[in-house]
């Protein structure tokens, strides 16, 4: 229930978003003339064209500010980090360089350092406005760098004789300058910090790994559950993460929150308005509530950061006012004062959680929760997948190493060059929490914020084997990985659909004008070529391909024309971007259909329509805030259905995902089963039956699917199964309480009479599913 307040206020929020932001980029200059068309209160936020232009003038005017274009949003916007510190300190950030090094090689001569070197100064990182409409963030983060660029006052030189300070001006360019909570890519960036999809969150990361802050502050808005106590700091809620050190958080995140409150209702006649004059403090979940903002999955920036030591915590601001910027300034000084006086005590315990991975030494957890090490094998012939984890793995500062030789574990031998992860490093907690299988939390608490199930191995298609022995094996430290494909013989050559960068291969052919076939198993097949077209694009592919006749069955692709129906934002998001993602990762050319567009126009451009995303975009009746994305009237959806049941049986290839789109395919009457659903916030790994169908081509008969707000079939008369929930045993890890109906049912279906496809399993997940990816890939060559 407290979560639906939450998710109510903030809708209330884009109640006048104009309808220009469904099809058009918003440009610096256009958001500089329209000022504000977001927010419901209409205060004057600063855009991001004044933050540039502002930025640059602190960087020439004070000699305590270091500005760097850390990044690029994904429609080509800078990333600003600024730094700002004493000016005799910033020769002497080799000082925290080399407490960084101590920390992840002798944490224990870390901690002595500490305390022989008073005068070293910590690390501590604000990221403003992660999701770009939340405006007060980045307003709060400029009034922050000016004050410490030029001020003078005693708690000023303070803080700046103690603290390196760390902004990450505008996580979200693309969203502030659009007025959008996403990117330009409608990713929710505060959803992607396991996965790193993004470029915003790889910047973030970098700087997250460079830096290794003490304090990561991540300043959001708007939230009140209270007038007394609007607003909310963290630490959460139970669940927590097991792969986090937690007691070691916890016996300073409590106290760094009160201390925000402090100062928050320490000025608070400082304030214009009633809301923050009468403010009695703030809501801090762990102290003020049972459940239902949990740190629990890793793609939250300040849980991300919490892996890397760091005292991590969301701060959401009440409303969208110059209050509510001034409510995020008071909060973030009085972490900054509690973190100056504390410091030698709090970066010692971050220190202990290096400490602890390193002696594979973790108190507070039972024994064998961490393996010793984790395996990952590579397929000779498509290690793509392996690969990408590997790259992952050492960008987020995890240490992989190489075999130098084969070696035997548990009886199993492996080759030279398999991959083995040491659990015994700094950061083996971020090791895990990629690498683990997960938990099934279902009755462990009565609600979950969002995802409970993120396993990267599963997910992602490649295999780590936990290791519970030493291991006895000569390995050498991963640097980078320069593998590039190639052909084996002189052709035809296999394609095995093994992998998106499989698929992505096929389709570049394709888009190419090389033929492509493909037989009855789901393999791709493709003859020698003239030029050396073929061979660099193998070669860019990372796949060896070897020879192999092809099947007399096997049938010639066409280069399809892909549509998918485009959510512009309801509720908040846009649900139909994780599929679109998936869809251009595996190399098809994927156009975005207005719902509007397509009852007015109709798909005959098209050969595949994909909805992946909520029923409400075929809806009419709709808040004043979603009017822009669905349909004006009875009659536009009329049309719509037309369009879409004349496209179905014509020829046209319609693919649903996900439950919303089952709902919707429904209402469509593109299908006669029963929609089943389970509770709208469950969520996980699942395990499934795949039958030998086009759709589950390289899939084996028992393997996983992931589940977001489940939905299941029944009532099958005219359709063929190509695949159900096990009857056993199905769910794997995550959140779903009352589960029991869907046992054994129908999870992705096919029309016997028209070329409809229902993958009730989430197959473009964010960046989470790309194991599940060619599930789409199936549906659309079938």
């Amino acid at each position: 229930m407290k979560k639906r307040v939450i998710q109510l206020l903030l809708l209330a929020f884009i109640s006048i978003l104009p309808f220009t932001f469904l099809t058009d980029k918003v440009s610096a200059d256009e958001q500089q003339q329209e000022q504000s068309p977001f927010n419901s209160e209409q205060y004057d936020y600063t855009t991001y064209q004044e933050i540039e232009e502002k930025l640059q003038s602190l960087d020439k005017n004070s000699n305590r500010v270091t500005l760097e274009v850390v990044g690029q949003s994904t429609n080509g916007q800078n990333i600003y980090s600024v730094i700002v510190s004493d000016p005799q300190a910033k020769g002497k950030y080799g000082k925290i360089q080399a407490l960084r090094k101590k920390m992840f090689k002798n944490p224990g001569k870390a901690q002595e350092w500490v305390d022989k070197h008073p005068d070293f100064k910590v690390p501590f990182m604000i990221n403003g406005s992660i999701h770009g409409n939340e405006f007060v963030g980045s307003d709060a983060v400029m009034q922050l760098i000016e004050r410490f660029a030029f001020e003078d006052d005693e708690v000023t030189k303070n803080i700046l004789e103690k603290n390196i300070l760390i902004f990450n001006v505008v996580v979200n360019p693309d969203g502030r300058i659009n007025a959008t909570r996403f990117n330009g890519e409608g990713i929710d960036l505060n959803r992607d910090y396991i996965t790193q999809s993004q470029p915003e969150t790889q910047a973030s990361v970098e700087m997250i790994t460079e830096w290794n802050p003490m304090v990561f502050l991540d300043l959001h808005g708007y939230v009140q559950y209270s007038s007394e106590k609007p607003g909310l700091i963290e630490p959460t809620t139970p669940p927590h993460n097991p792969n986090y050190e937690y007691d070691l958080y916890s016996k300073w995140a409590l106290d760094q929150a009160e201390a925000m409150e402090k100062e928050i209702v320490t000025h608070k006649e400082d304030y214009t308005s009633d809301l923050y004059k009468n403010l009695e403090g703030v809501h801090i979940p762990r102290r003020d509530a049972e459940y239902g903002w949990d740190d629990y999955p890793p793609i939250f920036a300040p849980m991300y950061a919490m892996y890397h030591g760091a005292y991590g915590a969301t701060i959401e601001a009440p409303n969208n006012t110059w209050d509510g910027v001034e409510w995020q300034i008071n909060a973030v000084m009085g972490a900054l004062k509690f973190a100056t006086n504390h410091k030698n005590e709090m970066i010692k315990d971050q220190i202990e959680v290096f400490k602890r991975g390193i002696n594979f030494h973790h108190p507070t957890h039972e024994e064998g929760f961490f393996p010793h090490a984790y395996v990952l094998p590579v397929d000779d012939k498509d290690p793509t997948g392996t690969h990408k984890a590997v790259k992952h793995l050492k960008a987020n500062d995890i240490d992989v190493e190489k075999a130098k030789q084969p070696f035997t574990v548990n009886g199993e031998q492996y080759e030279a060059g398999t991959f083995i992860v040491p659990m015994d490093q700094a950061k083996a907690g971020l090791a895990n929490t990629m690498l683990w299988d997960g938990e099934d939390i279902s009755y462990d608490t009565p609600a979950m914020y969002d995802i409970s199930a993120w396993s990267l191995p599963e997910l992602w298609g490649f295999e780590a084997i936990a290791v519970d022995e030493k291991l006895d094996a000569q390995a050498v430290k991963v640097n980078k990985i320069n593998h590039k494909g190639e052909l084996d013989g002189k052709g035809p050559y296999q394609i095995p659909n093994s992998s998106v960068q499989a698929v992505a291969l096929v389709n570049q052919l394709l888009q190419n004008g090389i033929p492509v076939h493909q037989d009855n198993q789901g393999n791709f097949y493709v003859e020698s070529q003239p030029g050396n077209d073929l061979r660099k694009a193998v070669a860019e592919s990372g796949l060896t391909l070897t020879t192999s006749e092809i099947p007399n069955e096997a049938q010639t692709l066409d280069n399809l024309k892909v549509a998918i129906l485009k959510d512009g934002g309801m509720w908040k998001s846009q649900s139909h971007s994780g599929t679109k993602i998936a869809l251009e990762r595996l190399g098809f050319e994927v156009d975005e259909v207005h719902p509007r567009q397509v009852a007015e126009q109709g798909l005959s451009d098209y050969d595949v329509f994909v909805y992946s995303g909520t029923d409400r975009l075929i809806s009419y009746e709709l808040s004043a805030a979603n009017q822009p994305f669905g349909l004006k009237n009875e009659q536009q959806f009329e049309n719509f259905k037309r369009h879409i049941n004349a496209f179905a049986t014509n020829g046209g290839s319609y693919i649903a995902v996900g439950a919303g789109a089952s709902k919707a395919t429904k209402t469509l009457g593109l299908t006669d089963v029963t929609i089943n659903l389970g509770q709208s916030n469950s969520n996980g790994i699942v395990r499934v039956n795949y039958e030998n169908t086009p759709l589950t081509a390289g899939y084996k008969d028992t393997d996983i699917g992931f589940v977001y707000s489940p939905v299941w079939y029944t009532n099958i008369t005219n359709q063929t199964v190509a695949a159900s929930f096990k009857q056993q045993n199905f769910f794997k890890a995550g959140f779903w309480k009352n589960r029991e109906d869907a046992r054994g049912k129908a999870v992705i279906i096919q029309e016997n009479e028209k070329d409809v496809t229902l993958i009730g399993l989430e197959a473009g997940f964010r960046d989470h599913t790309d194991y599940l990816y060619r599930l789409l890939s199936n549906a659309i060559f079938e």
